[in-house]
């Protein structure tokens, strides 16, 4: 496989060659999907009229309430064509159904293989998954099937277990390793701690998921530059959602994630649901293409974002994604500094003396967000108020404001990561009233 023709095509040809797909892409829905049939129904929108793609602005958005309320709605195919079933990690709330079709998954495939290649992917290779393929995750398999498509090797080890993770490497050697990059650090410290000689273990990158390695200038954040400090390998952003069952994944530039433009239309969106001016932030909403079982129309991720829209030095001309800032849902008013999550992690991520950690955000007697962290030191720090004056100047260095901070077994903390069958570690409760 090679980088598709239309993401070095100019950017008329890639619009052009986007609205063909997204007529066909409402036919399919019109003909197919009992809940955008009712919607069309319900605004009496003409799709004959929808030519190009500014025109889907006519069209109401679609939100993961709607996918909770009428999930089975969205199933466009009968039930003997569905061969999987995929669920949501549930971020925002309850997880979210998703069928797949055969179709679906050789378009998964598809999908990977051409980001795998965004990544310097080439057949011949090896790379070691260190993320889950059950408990109903997309990723996994979307991984496992994208690297077979693109001619190349996969070991399906799983996440955790660091122990494993370095026997494996050891007796395969691997050319990459795939894994969210706070677990690089974890594997780096263990192979320091137990004399491996991680450094000559013929590891050459990193395909990582589910957290920023940069910030929205595209330097390494301060995970990044920990990892590059320790380990130089090279790194490769991807974001990725089942909603879209697309990924955005870095080339070598680490300029952003490449838009594939024969896979997904995308819109970035105020909150009033209007096309923000380019270079400004909004909310990622996309129209998968291509998609036979539950495609969407104008669905609204819920993550915050930009498109940078340049041409890249890889000379590829297609958008590409900022790191995301943010979830909507997640955005944090604190004395009078706006936060995300993500911002609080790159911090805590960063302090050698930290163990594990939780973020809480809830409501104070004021009706305003307060944040507080339940933090789990190492075994050689002891907590005291020199410790935490110390993180708060840090917080305070980073991101102008500090939390309230206390200290906590590291295993009562760890029973909080994993509770229950959610596939990421929950390191961020939000316990304020929910707003319908």
């Amino acid at each position: 496989m090679q980088t598709p023709d239309i993401e070095r095509q100019e950017i008329h040809i890639i619009k052009q060659f986007q609205e063909e797909k997204m007529e066909i892409a409402l036919k399919y829905l019109s003909e197919n999907s009992p809940y955008y049939k009712k919607l069309f129904k319900k605004y009496d929108i003409d799709i004959s009229q929808i030519k190009k793609l500014e025109d889907l602005s006519q069209i109401p958005v679609t939100n993961k309430e709607d996918l909770q309320k009428y999930n089975d709605d969205f199933i466009c195919v009968p039930r003997e064509k569905i061969v999987d079933y995929i669920t949501t990690s549930g971020t925002l709330g309850d997880p979210v159904i998703f069928a797949v079709s055969d179709k679906d998954l050789e378009r998964l495939a598809y999908n990977e293989a051409v980001s795998f290649i965004c990544a310097g992917g080439h057949s011949g290779e090896i790379y070691q998954l260190m993320t889950t393929i059950d408990k109903r995750f997309m990723a996994g398999l979307a991984y496992f099937l994208g690297i077979r498509k693109l001619g190349a090797a996969i070991i399906r080890v799983g996440n955790g277990i660091p122990e494993l993770q370095w026997d494996t490497i050891q007796r395969i050697s691997p050319d990459a390793i795939i894994c969210v990059p706070s677990f690089i650090l974890k594997i780096i410290k263990y192979a320091e701690e137990n004399g491996i000689d991680y450094k000559n273990s013929g590891i050459k990158k990193a395909i990582c998921i589910g957290e920023n390695l940069r910030n929205t200038d595209f330097s390494l954040n301060l995970l990044g530059l920990k990892i590059k400090e320790k380990w130089d390998i090279e790194l490769y952003s991807t974001y990725a959602s089942t909603e879209m069952a697309t990924s955005f994944t870095e080339c070598s530039c680490g300029q952003g994630g490449h838009h594939h433009p024969e896979l997904i239309i995308t819109e970035i969106l105020d909150d009033a649901g209007n096309l923000v001016k380019d270079g400004e932030y909004g909310e990622l909403t996309v129209t998968t293409l291509g998609v036979e079982a539950m495609p969407l129309l104008r669905f609204r991720t819920g993550d915050i974002a930009m498109f940078h829209t340049e041409p890249c030095r890889c000379g590829r001309t297609t958008k590409r994604i900022s790191p995301i800032i943010g979830r909507r849902n997640q955005m944090i008013k604190y004395k009078g500094t706006t936060l995300y999550p993500a911002a609080i992690f790159d911090v805590l991520d960063n302090i050698d003396y930290i163990e594990n950690y939780v973020v809480e955000v809830f409501t104070d007697d004021c009706g305003n967000d307060a944040v507080t962290i339940a933090i789990g030191l190492t075994k050689n720090i002891f907590p005291n108020k020199n410790v935490e004056k110390k993180l708060k100047d840090n917080f305070r260095a980073k991101l102008r404001v500090a939390p309230q901070i206390s200290f906590s077994d590291t295993k009562k903390i760890m029973k909080i990561h994993a509770a229950d069958i959610n596939r990421k570690p929950i390191k961020f409760i939000d316990k304020r009233p929910k707003i319908n």
